[in-house]
Protein backbone atom coordinates (compact mmCIF):
# COMPACT_ATOMS: atom_id res chain seq x y z
CA UNK A 1 0.00 0.00 0.00
CA UNK A 2 1.24 3.57 -0.93
CA UNK A 3 1.06 5.09 2.62
CA UNK A 4 0.92 8.77 1.53
CA UNK A 5 -1.99 7.97 -1.35
CA UNK A 6 -3.72 6.33 1.78
CA UNK A 7 -3.33 8.61 4.17
CA UNK A 8 -4.46 11.39 2.22
CA UNK A 9 -7.62 9.29 1.24
CA UNK A 10 -8.44 8.51 4.62
CA UNK A 11 -7.98 12.37 5.14
CA UNK A 12 -10.26 12.89 2.24
CA UNK A 13 -12.85 10.89 3.67
CA UNK A 14 -12.91 12.39 7.28
CA UNK A 15 -12.81 15.88 5.48
CA UNK A 16 -15.95 15.35 3.57
CA UNK A 17 -17.64 13.24 6.54
CA UNK A 18 -17.28 16.66 8.78
CA UNK A 19 -18.30 18.87 6.30
CA UNK A 20 -21.76 16.78 5.65
CA UNK A 21 -21.23 13.65 4.03
CA UNK A 22 -23.32 10.67 5.01
CA UNK A 23 -20.75 8.59 3.00
CA UNK A 24 -18.34 8.63 0.23
CA UNK A 25 -16.16 6.53 -1.24
CA UNK A 26 -12.50 8.43 -2.42
CA UNK A 27 -10.09 6.87 -4.88
CA UNK A 28 -6.42 8.02 -5.50
CA UNK A 29 -4.52 7.24 -8.78
CA UNK A 30 -1.03 7.82 -9.97
CA UNK A 31 0.04 6.98 -13.44
CA UNK A 32 3.10 7.45 -15.47
CA UNK A 33 3.04 7.43 -19.32
CA UNK A 34 5.34 6.90 -22.05
CA UNK A 35 4.63 6.67 -25.79
CA UNK A 36 7.25 7.13 -28.77
CA UNK A 37 6.08 7.04 -32.45
CA UNK A 38 8.19 6.50 -35.40
CA UNK A 39 7.18 7.48 -39.82
CA UNK A 40 10.14 7.86 -42.46
CA UNK A 41 13.03 6.22 -39.55
CA UNK A 42 12.46 9.45 -37.25
CA UNK A 43 10.26 10.35 -34.28
CA UNK A 44 7.18 11.63 -35.00
CA UNK A 45 5.69 11.79 -31.42
CA UNK A 46 7.47 11.50 -28.25
CA UNK A 47 5.18 11.86 -24.94
CA UNK A 48 5.88 11.60 -21.16
CA UNK A 49 3.29 12.20 -18.33
CA UNK A 50 2.96 12.21 -14.59
CA UNK A 51 -0.73 12.43 -13.27
CA UNK A 52 -2.26 12.10 -9.92
CA UNK A 53 -6.11 12.75 -9.50
CA UNK A 54 -8.56 12.18 -6.56
CA UNK A 55 -12.24 11.18 -7.06
CA UNK A 56 -14.73 11.26 -4.81
CA UNK A 57 -18.29 9.89 -4.82
CA UNK A 58 -20.89 11.12 -2.58
CA UNK A 59 -23.45 10.56 -0.63
CA UNK A 60 -25.76 13.13 0.99
CA UNK A 61 -29.81 13.35 1.84
CA UNK A 62 -30.47 10.34 -0.62
CA UNK A 63 -28.06 12.01 -3.73
CA UNK A 64 -25.23 11.46 -5.29
CA UNK A 65 -22.34 12.96 -7.42
CA UNK A 66 -19.03 12.27 -8.15
CA UNK A 67 -16.42 14.55 -8.75
CA UNK A 68 -12.64 14.80 -9.69
CA UNK A 69 -9.54 16.90 -9.30
CA UNK A 70 -5.94 16.95 -9.90
CA UNK A 71 -4.60 19.36 -7.23
CA UNK A 72 -3.99 17.52 -4.16
CA UNK A 73 -2.86 20.04 -1.95
CA UNK A 74 -4.72 19.78 1.63
CA UNK A 75 -6.07 23.50 0.98
CA UNK A 76 -7.14 22.53 -1.88
CA UNK A 77 -8.63 20.07 -1.16
CA UNK A 78 -11.11 20.73 1.75
CA UNK A 79 -12.50 23.36 -0.50
CA UNK A 80 -12.94 21.33 -3.77
CA UNK A 81 -14.78 18.75 -1.09
CA UNK A 82 -17.02 21.46 0.69
CA UNK A 83 -18.16 22.57 -2.91
CA UNK A 84 -18.79 19.50 -4.40
CA UNK A 85 -21.22 18.25 -1.05
CA UNK A 86 -22.44 21.50 -1.65
CA UNK A 87 -23.18 20.78 -5.22
CA UNK A 88 -24.46 17.56 -4.39
CA UNK A 89 -27.01 18.51 -2.11
CA UNK A 90 -28.70 20.33 -5.43
CA UNK A 91 -29.26 17.57 -7.34
CA UNK A 92 -32.43 15.37 -7.56
CA UNK A 93 -33.11 12.45 -5.01
CA UNK A 94 -31.86 8.84 -5.87
CA UNK A 95 -33.22 6.23 -3.34
CA UNK A 96 -31.04 3.86 -4.53
CA UNK A 97 -27.63 5.34 -4.51
CA UNK A 98 -25.92 4.06 -1.30
CA UNK A 99 -22.34 2.61 -1.36
CA UNK A 100 -22.63 -1.12 -1.08
CA UNK A 101 -23.36 -3.40 1.48
CA UNK A 102 -19.57 -4.56 3.43
CA UNK A 103 -20.59 -8.65 3.50
CA UNK A 104 -19.79 -7.80 0.03
CA UNK A 105 -16.19 -6.70 0.54
CA UNK A 106 -15.37 -10.13 2.16
CA UNK A 107 -13.45 -12.38 0.93
CA UNK A 108 -11.17 -10.80 -0.95
CA UNK A 109 -7.98 -12.86 -2.71
CA UNK A 110 -4.83 -13.11 -1.09
CA UNK A 111 -2.72 -13.75 -3.98
CA UNK A 112 0.09 -12.00 -6.23
CA UNK A 113 -1.71 -11.49 -9.67
CA UNK A 114 1.47 -10.82 -11.32
CA UNK A 115 0.51 -7.54 -13.32
CA UNK A 116 3.79 -5.54 -12.04
CA UNK A 117 6.96 -5.50 -13.52
CA UNK A 118 9.65 -5.37 -11.12
CA UNK A 119 11.86 -4.15 -13.78
CA UNK A 120 9.88 -1.64 -15.12
CA UNK A 121 12.10 1.00 -13.44
CA UNK A 122 14.93 -0.06 -15.33
CA UNK A 123 13.36 1.28 -18.84
CA UNK A 124 15.48 3.56 -20.19
CA UNK A 125 14.70 6.25 -22.89
CA UNK A 126 17.56 4.67 -25.22
CA UNK A 127 15.98 0.90 -25.16
CA UNK A 128 12.75 2.26 -25.72
CA UNK A 129 13.42 4.30 -28.84
CA UNK A 130 15.33 1.20 -30.19
CA UNK A 131 12.34 -1.03 -29.62
CA UNK A 132 10.02 1.41 -31.44
CA UNK A 133 12.91 2.17 -34.34
CA UNK A 134 13.22 -1.85 -34.71
CA UNK A 135 9.46 -2.27 -35.12
CA UNK A 136 9.41 0.04 -37.85
CA UNK A 137 12.78 -0.50 -39.82
CA UNK A 138 11.24 -4.15 -39.65
CA UNK A 139 7.67 -3.29 -41.04
CA UNK A 140 9.71 -0.97 -43.78
CA UNK A 141 11.91 -4.21 -45.01
CA UNK A 142 9.50 -7.01 -45.07
CA UNK A 143 6.81 -4.76 -46.62
CA UNK A 144 8.87 -3.96 -49.31
CA UNK A 145 8.53 -1.74 -52.21
CA UNK A 146 4.44 -2.02 -51.79
CA UNK A 147 4.95 0.47 -48.56
CA UNK A 148 3.86 3.96 -48.58
CA UNK A 149 4.10 4.46 -45.06
CA UNK A 150 4.48 2.76 -41.84
CA UNK A 151 4.04 3.93 -38.36
CA UNK A 152 5.37 2.44 -35.15
CA UNK A 153 4.14 3.40 -31.78
CA UNK A 154 5.80 2.12 -28.47
CA UNK A 155 4.07 2.70 -24.69
CA UNK A 156 4.43 1.50 -21.50
CA UNK A 157 3.08 2.91 -17.92
CA UNK A 158 3.08 2.20 -14.00
CA UNK A 159 0.00 3.09 -12.04
CA UNK A 160 -0.94 2.68 -9.00
CA UNK A 161 -4.58 3.14 -7.43
CA UNK A 162 -5.91 3.68 -3.55
CA UNK A 163 -9.56 2.97 -2.98
CA UNK A 164 -11.71 3.87 0.27
CA UNK A 165 -14.96 3.62 1.50
CA UNK A 166 -16.41 5.73 4.76
CA UNK A 167 -18.28 2.04 5.83
CA UNK A 168 -14.88 0.04 5.50
CA UNK A 169 -13.55 -0.41 2.60
CA UNK A 170 -9.79 -0.26 1.82
CA UNK A 171 -7.77 -1.64 -1.48
CA UNK A 172 -4.56 -0.82 -3.43
CA UNK A 173 -3.55 -1.91 -6.93
CA UNK A 174 -0.46 -1.07 -8.35
CA UNK A 175 0.02 -2.28 -11.99
CA UNK A 176 2.23 -1.33 -15.21
CA UNK A 177 1.38 -1.85 -18.72
CA UNK A 178 3.45 -2.26 -21.94
CA UNK A 179 1.82 -1.58 -25.90
CA UNK A 180 3.24 -2.01 -29.19
CA UNK A 181 1.82 -1.14 -32.95
CA UNK A 182 2.80 -1.64 -36.37
CA UNK A 183 0.00 0.17 -38.72
CA UNK A 184 1.42 -0.20 -42.78
CA UNK A 185 -0.53 0.90 -45.59
CA UNK A 186 0.63 -0.34 -48.97
CA UNK A 187 -0.28 0.62 -52.48
CA UNK A 188 -2.59 -2.08 -54.29
CA UNK A 189 -4.08 -1.52 -57.84
CA UNK A 190 -5.97 1.86 -58.64
CA UNK A 191 -6.02 4.29 -55.96
CA UNK A 192 -6.59 1.27 -53.27
CA UNK A 193 -4.19 1.69 -50.82
CA UNK A 194 -5.19 -1.27 -47.64
CA UNK A 195 -4.03 -0.09 -44.23
CA UNK A 196 -3.03 -3.45 -42.03
CA UNK A 197 -1.67 -3.40 -38.50
CA UNK A 198 -0.37 -5.85 -35.60
CA UNK A 199 -0.49 -5.07 -32.08
CA UNK A 200 0.46 -6.45 -28.57
CA UNK A 201 0.06 -5.28 -25.01
CA UNK A 202 1.07 -6.68 -21.86
CA UNK A 203 1.38 -6.38 -18.21
CA UNK A 204 5.64 -7.01 -18.38
CA UNK A 205 7.82 -6.19 -20.65
CA UNK A 206 9.51 -10.32 -20.53
CA UNK A 207 5.45 -10.94 -21.69
CA UNK A 208 6.50 -8.59 -25.02
CA UNK A 209 7.33 -10.39 -28.54
CA UNK A 210 10.12 -8.96 -30.18
CA UNK A 211 10.22 -5.98 -32.57
CA UNK A 212 10.84 -8.20 -35.51
CA UNK A 213 8.01 -10.68 -35.10
CA UNK A 214 5.87 -7.36 -33.95
CA UNK A 215 6.68 -5.91 -37.55
CA UNK A 216 6.96 -8.70 -39.67
CA UNK A 217 3.92 -9.84 -38.67
CA UNK A 218 2.01 -6.14 -39.23
CA UNK A 219 3.80 -6.35 -42.82
CA UNK A 220 2.57 -10.13 -43.71
CA UNK A 221 -1.28 -9.25 -42.74
CA UNK A 222 -0.84 -5.72 -44.52
CA UNK A 223 0.15 -7.53 -48.00
CA UNK A 224 -2.38 -9.91 -47.58
CA UNK A 225 -5.06 -7.41 -47.82
CA UNK A 226 -3.74 -6.90 -51.61
CA UNK A 227 -6.02 -7.58 -54.19
CA UNK A 228 -9.30 -7.56 -51.83
CA UNK A 229 -12.86 -7.66 -53.77
CA UNK A 230 -15.83 -8.63 -53.16
CA UNK A 231 -17.29 -12.02 -53.96
CA UNK A 232 -20.93 -12.87 -54.48
CA UNK A 233 -23.25 -13.11 -52.27
CA UNK A 234 -23.00 -16.69 -50.94
CA UNK A 235 -23.49 -18.99 -47.54
CA UNK A 236 -20.13 -20.06 -46.21
CA UNK A 237 -18.55 -21.31 -42.92
CA UNK A 238 -16.36 -18.27 -41.64
CA UNK A 239 -13.32 -18.52 -39.65
CA UNK A 240 -13.37 -15.25 -36.85
CA UNK A 241 -9.82 -14.83 -36.10
CA UNK A 242 -8.93 -14.66 -32.60
CA UNK A 243 -7.58 -11.01 -32.58
CA UNK A 244 -11.01 -9.88 -33.94
CA UNK A 245 -13.31 -11.88 -31.99
CA UNK A 246 -13.85 -9.09 -29.08
CA UNK A 247 -15.59 -6.79 -31.40
CA UNK A 248 -18.13 -9.22 -32.43
CA UNK A 249 -18.34 -10.64 -29.00
CA UNK A 250 -19.03 -6.64 -27.75
CA UNK A 251 -22.71 -7.32 -29.07
CA UNK A 252 -23.60 -10.06 -26.85
CA UNK A 253 -22.02 -8.86 -23.89
CA UNK A 254 -23.59 -5.38 -24.10
CA UNK A 255 -27.01 -6.54 -22.99
CA UNK A 256 -25.42 -8.50 -19.73
CA UNK A 257 -24.82 -5.89 -18.30
CA UNK A 258 -27.21 -4.63 -15.54
CA UNK A 259 -27.58 -0.62 -17.00
CA UNK A 260 -29.02 -2.06 -19.92
CA UNK A 261 -31.33 -4.54 -18.45
CA UNK A 262 -32.74 -2.00 -16.19
CA UNK A 263 -33.48 0.27 -19.02
CA UNK A 264 -34.90 -2.28 -21.24
CA UNK A 265 -32.32 -1.71 -24.18
CA UNK A 266 -31.38 -5.79 -23.32
CA UNK A 267 -32.25 -9.11 -25.59
CA UNK A 268 -30.79 -11.06 -23.28
CA UNK A 269 -32.83 -9.58 -20.18
CA UNK A 270 -35.19 -12.81 -19.58
CA UNK A 271 -32.79 -15.39 -20.98
CA UNK A 272 -30.63 -16.53 -17.92
CA UNK A 273 -30.59 -20.09 -17.59
CA UNK A 274 -31.36 -20.67 -21.37
CA UNK A 275 -29.71 -21.41 -24.61
CA UNK A 276 -28.45 -18.57 -26.52
CA UNK A 277 -25.66 -20.26 -28.39
CA UNK A 278 -24.29 -23.38 -29.15
CA UNK A 279 -22.60 -26.03 -27.36
CA UNK A 280 -19.47 -24.64 -28.36
CA UNK A 281 -19.62 -20.90 -26.70
CA UNK A 282 -18.58 -20.98 -22.79
CA UNK A 283 -17.47 -17.31 -21.54
CA UNK A 284 -15.36 -17.05 -17.91
CA UNK A 285 -14.85 -13.79 -16.18
CA UNK A 286 -11.85 -14.44 -14.61
CA UNK A 287 -10.27 -12.00 -12.59
CA UNK A 288 -6.98 -13.86 -11.30
CA UNK A 289 -5.02 -14.64 -14.20
CA UNK A 290 -1.57 -14.42 -13.54
CA UNK A 291 -0.22 -11.33 -15.79
CA UNK A 292 -3.65 -11.07 -16.85
CA UNK A 293 -4.69 -7.83 -18.02
CA UNK A 294 -7.75 -7.65 -16.89
CA UNK A 295 -6.36 -9.29 -13.61
CA UNK A 296 -7.95 -7.81 -10.47
CA UNK A 297 -8.83 -8.50 -6.50
CA UNK A 298 -11.69 -6.33 -6.25
CA UNK A 299 -13.96 -4.30 -8.36
CA UNK A 300 -15.04 -0.51 -8.98
CA UNK A 301 -17.82 -1.04 -5.91
CA UNK A 302 -15.08 -2.66 -3.75
CA UNK A 303 -16.79 -6.38 -4.43
CA UNK A 304 -13.97 -8.99 -3.70
CA UNK A 305 -13.31 -10.96 -7.23
CA UNK A 306 -14.94 -13.84 -7.79
CA UNK A 307 -14.58 -15.93 -11.14
CA UNK A 308 -17.86 -16.20 -12.88
CA UNK A 309 -18.77 -18.42 -15.65
CA UNK A 310 -20.93 -16.45 -17.56
CA UNK A 311 -22.07 -18.66 -20.79
CA UNK A 312 -21.48 -22.43 -20.16
CA UNK A 313 -22.55 -24.64 -23.26
CA UNK A 314 -24.58 -21.91 -24.63
CA UNK A 315 -26.27 -21.39 -21.97
CA UNK A 316 -26.24 -17.60 -20.28
CA UNK A 317 -25.94 -18.07 -16.51
CA UNK A 318 -24.60 -15.20 -14.83
CA UNK A 319 -24.89 -10.67 -16.09
CA UNK A 320 -22.23 -8.00 -14.98
CA UNK A 321 -24.94 -6.50 -12.34
CA UNK A 322 -23.24 -3.51 -10.43
CA UNK A 323 -24.75 -2.95 -6.99
CA UNK A 324 -26.73 0.25 -8.27
CA UNK A 325 -28.62 -1.60 -10.60
CA UNK A 326 -28.61 -4.90 -8.40
CA UNK A 327 -31.17 -2.79 -6.12
CA UNK A 328 -33.05 -0.78 -8.81
CA UNK A 329 -34.29 -4.32 -10.49
CA UNK A 330 -33.90 -5.96 -7.27
CA UNK A 331 -31.36 -8.81 -8.18
CA UNK A 332 -28.65 -9.95 -6.33
CA UNK A 333 -25.41 -7.90 -7.49
CA UNK A 334 -22.37 -9.69 -9.14
CA UNK A 335 -20.32 -6.97 -11.03
CA UNK A 336 -20.20 -4.42 -13.00
CA UNK A 337 -17.92 -4.89 -15.61
CA UNK A 338 -15.82 -8.09 -16.56
CA UNK A 339 -12.15 -9.01 -15.81
CA UNK A 340 -10.49 -10.93 -18.02
CA UNK A 341 -12.61 -12.77 -20.14
CA UNK A 342 -12.09 -16.18 -21.23
CA UNK A 343 -13.35 -18.46 -23.87
CA UNK A 344 -11.97 -21.75 -23.73
CA UNK A 345 -9.70 -23.04 -26.45
CA UNK A 346 -10.32 -26.19 -28.71
CA UNK A 347 -7.58 -28.82 -30.01
CA UNK A 348 -7.62 -27.84 -33.66
CA UNK A 349 -5.23 -25.06 -35.01
CA UNK A 350 -6.99 -22.84 -37.91
CA UNK A 351 -4.78 -24.43 -40.48
CA UNK A 352 -6.88 -27.58 -39.23
CA UNK A 353 -10.33 -26.49 -39.15
CA UNK A 354 -9.95 -24.89 -42.72
CA UNK A 355 -8.65 -28.09 -44.41
CA UNK A 356 -11.63 -29.65 -43.59
CA UNK A 357 -14.06 -26.63 -43.70
CA UNK A 358 -13.63 -26.65 -47.82
CA UNK A 359 -14.61 -23.30 -49.05
CA UNK A 360 -15.05 -20.53 -46.65
CA UNK A 361 -14.07 -16.86 -45.30
CA UNK A 362 -11.40 -16.54 -42.78
CA UNK A 363 -12.32 -13.15 -41.11
CA UNK A 364 -8.93 -11.11 -40.76
CA UNK A 365 -10.68 -7.99 -39.01
CA UNK A 366 -14.20 -6.07 -39.41
CA UNK A 367 -15.02 -2.62 -40.25
CA UNK A 368 -17.03 -0.55 -39.11
CA UNK A 369 -20.73 -1.90 -38.15
CA UNK A 370 -23.32 -1.89 -35.09
CA UNK A 371 -25.23 -4.06 -33.26
CA UNK A 372 -28.48 -3.75 -31.51
CA UNK A 373 -28.47 -4.18 -27.72
CA UNK A 374 -32.37 -3.98 -27.31
CA UNK A 375 -33.15 -6.26 -30.46
CA UNK A 376 -30.04 -7.95 -31.29
CA UNK A 377 -29.24 -7.20 -34.18
CA UNK A 378 -26.05 -6.91 -35.94
CA UNK A 379 -24.45 -6.18 -39.04
CA UNK A 380 -20.10 -5.58 -39.64
CA UNK A 381 -18.19 -5.26 -42.38
CA UNK A 382 -15.61 -7.91 -43.11
CA UNK A 383 -11.93 -8.23 -44.45
CA UNK A 384 -10.27 -11.22 -44.74
CA UNK A 385 -9.75 -14.22 -46.89
CA UNK A 386 -11.73 -16.38 -49.13
CA UNK A 387 -9.94 -20.08 -48.68
CA UNK A 388 -10.40 -23.47 -50.43
CA UNK A 389 -9.31 -26.73 -48.95
CA UNK A 390 -6.66 -24.65 -46.83
CA UNK A 391 -5.04 -22.67 -48.95
CA UNK A 392 -6.43 -19.08 -49.04
CA UNK A 393 -7.31 -18.24 -53.04
CA UNK A 394 -8.16 -14.65 -52.84
CA UNK A 395 -7.87 -11.52 -50.52
CA UNK A 396 -11.68 -10.27 -49.61
CA UNK A 397 -12.49 -6.70 -48.95
CA UNK A 398 -16.40 -4.53 -48.86
CA UNK A 399 -18.21 -7.60 -47.64
CA UNK A 400 -20.78 -7.41 -44.81
CA UNK A 401 -22.07 -9.94 -42.21
CA UNK A 402 -25.55 -8.92 -41.38
CA UNK A 403 -27.52 -11.58 -38.34
CA UNK A 404 -29.39 -11.47 -35.25
CA UNK A 405 -27.15 -12.70 -32.08
CA UNK A 406 -29.51 -15.09 -30.89
CA UNK A 407 -29.23 -16.91 -34.19
CA UNK A 408 -25.37 -16.33 -34.73
CA UNK A 409 -24.12 -17.81 -32.41
CA UNK A 410 -25.98 -21.17 -32.44
CA UNK A 411 -24.07 -21.38 -35.67
CA UNK A 412 -20.98 -21.67 -33.84
CA UNK A 413 -19.08 -24.86 -34.56
CA UNK A 414 -15.99 -25.20 -33.62
CA UNK A 415 -13.38 -23.15 -31.43
CA UNK A 416 -9.77 -23.03 -32.18
CA UNK A 417 -6.58 -23.98 -30.04
CA UNK A 418 -4.96 -20.37 -30.55
CA UNK A 419 -6.27 -17.42 -27.78
CA UNK A 420 -4.88 -14.31 -28.21
CA UNK A 421 -3.73 -13.08 -24.84
CA UNK A 422 -2.40 -9.11 -25.58
CA UNK A 423 -5.65 -7.98 -24.08
CA UNK A 424 -8.24 -8.51 -21.86
CA UNK A 425 -10.56 -10.35 -23.87
CA UNK A 426 -8.38 -14.00 -24.12
CA UNK A 427 -10.53 -15.14 -27.17
CA UNK A 428 -9.42 -18.04 -29.55
CA UNK A 429 -10.57 -18.28 -33.39
CA UNK A 430 -14.10 -18.90 -34.08
CA UNK A 431 -15.90 -21.23 -36.56
CA UNK A 432 -19.09 -20.75 -37.77
CA UNK A 433 -21.63 -22.39 -40.17
CA UNK A 434 -24.15 -21.10 -42.77
CA UNK A 435 -23.04 -17.35 -42.48
CA UNK A 436 -24.52 -15.47 -45.05
CA UNK A 437 -21.49 -13.08 -46.17
CA UNK A 438 -22.86 -10.49 -48.48
CA UNK A 439 -20.86 -8.77 -51.55
CA UNK A 440 -21.30 -8.15 -55.45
Amino acid sequence: MNKQMYDLAAWSIKTAKTAGADDCRVEISSRRFVEISYRQRRPETIKEASTRNLSIEIYVNHRYSRQRTSDLRKDALKDFISNAIVTTKLLAEDPYRMLPDPKYYNGRANIDLGIRDANYEKLTPESRHAMVKAIEDISLAKGGEKVISVTAIGSDAHNESVMLTSNGFEGYKEYTEYFAEADITVQDEGDRRPNGYHYVTSVKKEGMPSSEEIGTIAAKRTLDLLGGKKIKTETLPVIIENKVVPLLLDGLLSPMFGGNIQQKQSFLADKKGQKIASDHLTLIDDPFIIGGLGSRLYDGDGFAAKRRVMIESGVLKEFFIDWYYGRKLDWEPTTGEPSNLVIPPGNRSVEEIMRDLGRGIFVADFIGGSSNSTTGDTSIGIIGHLFENGVPTQAVAEMNIADNHLKFWHKLIEVANDPWVYESQRTPSLVFTDIVVSGA
